[in-house]
């Protein structure tokens, strides 16, 4: 029996997604499409897309946020477990790219569940506060630049209701967060988000080494 964490080598790994992951054709055609991109490594693995969606069935959710869209796989995943009444609000800068999540979503009949809004986030996000929107979103999900994290995070936790759930993507940033090496921007933000928020006792808190690193953020 481990005491730690199981790493996890490419045989365990296929054995990981052959026993577990219940992908729709759908999901799996857009990550395909996706992986053929330069950016492609920008993409989500499979299982956090459906331990995300296990999360949404599991609070309930039925209005949510994501900050940073790309080609849409997260946002797929996630509508897809929503109710027939669900909502995302979904924050991307990119036409080329959410054009592609646009196709996915029409094809997969929940584009009437998804308002994308192609506007730097922090604009987007301040407007929902303005309009009155605090505590109205029951999830969000984080996966955009990781200098603006820490803004993304105070104005996500405003609009989340008490019992909310906030997940933060790229925590654990390739490893890099531990390497005393690494010293650019985006993984010193990201160091220094992780240490804030693990004093935050606003949230209840808990970091899940799935994919790129999955911090979870329960409002109190």
């Amino acid at each position: 029996m481990a005491r730690t964490t199981l790493g996890l080598d490419d045989r365990l790994y296929e054995y990981f997604l052959q026993v577990s992951l219940r992908e729709a054709d759908v999901l799996r055609r857009l990550r395909e499409e996706t992986a053929a991109l330069p950016e492609g490594e920008m993409q989500i693995a499979p299982e956090q897309g459906q331990f995300m969606a296990l999360l949404v069935e599991l609070i309930g959710a039925r209005r949510t946020i994501e900050v940073g869209v790309f080609t849409g796989y997260s946002s797929l995943a996630v509508a897809l477990a929503l109710p027939a009444d669900g909502h995302i609000v979904a924050c991307d800068v990119s036409e080329a790219w959410t054009a592609i999540a646009r196709r996915y979503w029409d094809e997969a009949g929940v584009a009437d569940k998804i308002e994308l809004r192609l506007a730097p986030a922090i604009e987007t996000l301040d407007a929902l506060i303005a309009a009155g929107e605090a505590g109205a979103y029951d999830f969000a999900f984080i996966d955009a630049e990781k200098t603006e994290y820490a803004e993304y995070y105070e104005r996500v936790l405003e609009l989340v209701r008490p019992g909310g759930l906030v997940a933060i993507d790229n925590v654990l940033w390739g490893g890099r967060v531990a390497d005393p090496e690494s010293n650019d921007d985006d993984t010193n933000a990201i160091r220094a988000f992780n240490e804030a928020l693990k004093g935050d006792e606003r949230v209840t808190l808990s970091m899940v080494p799935i994919a790129d690193g999955l911090t979870l953020a329960r409002k109190r």
